[in-house]
């Protein structure tokens, strides 16, 4: 009895850990990327996304093939350009179009769209896929838009371009994890192997755009920048703490359950918040953080309104493609940016 009550309470306090750090490094990745935009003044989102996939691609290939901490998942060649190749591009147009928003709205305003994710998906579902939806999964999303609506309304710092590119970024989010289920059903893929197969692709659907786009806006900023070494420095940690959070990411999904990975998820958007305000100070009125509120509510309502369909006894009626379990609850990496690669 006394070693399985030492034993439960060691599960506790490494669940507890797992989430901290995964909290740390989401919250720090945001923070910074933020922090390069604004006090750097680098506004070059393309460049940044493209550091984190260099840096991402580098992380996955020292932990697999260096460390071995994690197995490789063989892919093959033909599937790598049929399958992969597609889903590249789709987490490349997820992770820039968070980095833009990132440039042109606060942190607060940013997550909160984000939050918008799960609505976007069971719509996506429904109209392009023809997926049916149980009336609760219908019910739970109503808290969610409508928070989202709210915060929109009374957001101080509103932009028009910013708004667009994180909304625009739910829907990439969504359209990857719907891809998923298709075009990579045979694979069980873990967040590192993901960075593994994908952030190389990414970096070179990338790289030509963000050089012919951004390449002489960094030189002139090179020049005018008073400390650009140290700067560059900044960007690059960046892109080093994105792969550790990916990394983070697998930590934490075998430490924790479903529920409590999806509450703890948005728990972590909150914190993002009260500690982006912390720093940048941008305004948020009272009825932002309470649109704000009940956007987090709602997707935590909703994430258990999915468990709970999930643990429907066989021969239940239950939602499609209703995750069976926790790795189905998140998409293969997580962008709210949660994590941003």
């Amino acid at each position: 009895m006394e070693e399985g009550s030492l034993w439960q309470q060691w599960s506790m306090f490494r669940s507890l850990l797992a989430i901290l750090q995964w909290w740390g490094f989401n919250v720090t990745v945001i923070i910074m990327n933020k922090w390069i935009f604004q006090k750097l003044d680098f506004k070059f989102p393309l460049s940044v996304s493209c550091v984190h996939f260099i840096c991402s691609s580098t992380g996955a290939y020292i932990v697999i093939k260096v460390l071995k901490i994690k197995p490789l998942i063989v892919v093959d060649p033909e599937d790598r350009w049929k399958r992969i190749f597609p889903m590249s591009f789709v987490f490349c147009i997820n992770i820039v179009l968070g980095n833009i928003s990132l440039r042109y709205i606060p942190v607060s305003f940013m997550q909160t769209i984000k939050s918008f994710t799960p609505a976007t998906t069971v719509v996506l579902q429904w109209l392009v896929w023809r997926k049916y939806f149980e009336w609760r999964i219908w019910a739970s999303l109503v808290p969610i838009v409508g928070g989202i609506l709210l915060t929109s309304i009374t957001e101080l710092s509103f932009n028009v371009f910013g708004f667009c590119a994180a909304l625009f970024g739910c829907l990439a989010t969504s359209t990857k994890t719907i891809l998923a289920e298709s075009l990579l059903h045979g694979y069980k893929f873990d967040s590192i192997n993901t960075v593994y197969y994908m952030a190389p692709f990414a970096t070179m659907i990338l790289g030509v755009p963000a050089f012919l786009l951004e390449g002489n806006g960094i030189l002139d900023w090179f020049q005018a920048h008073p400390s650009p070494w140290s700067a560059l420095i900044i960007i690059f940690s960046s892109g080093v703490l994105a792969f550790c959070l990916n990394f983070s990411i697998f930590y934490v999904i075998h430490s924790t359950t479903a529920v409590t990975f999806n509450v703890a998820g948005n728990l972590k958007v909150a914190v993002a918040v009260l500690v982006s305000w912390m720093i940048f100070r941008n305004p948020i009125s009272p009825m932002n953080a309470v649109g704000c509120g009940i956007t987090l509510v709602g997707c935590t309502f909703y994430g258990y309104v999915r468990h709970m369909l999930s643990q429907q006894q066989p021969g239940t009626p239950r939602t499609p493609r209703t995750p069976r379990n926790k790795m189905e609850l998140i998409p293969l990496v997580n962008d709210k940016l949660e994590g941003k690669v």
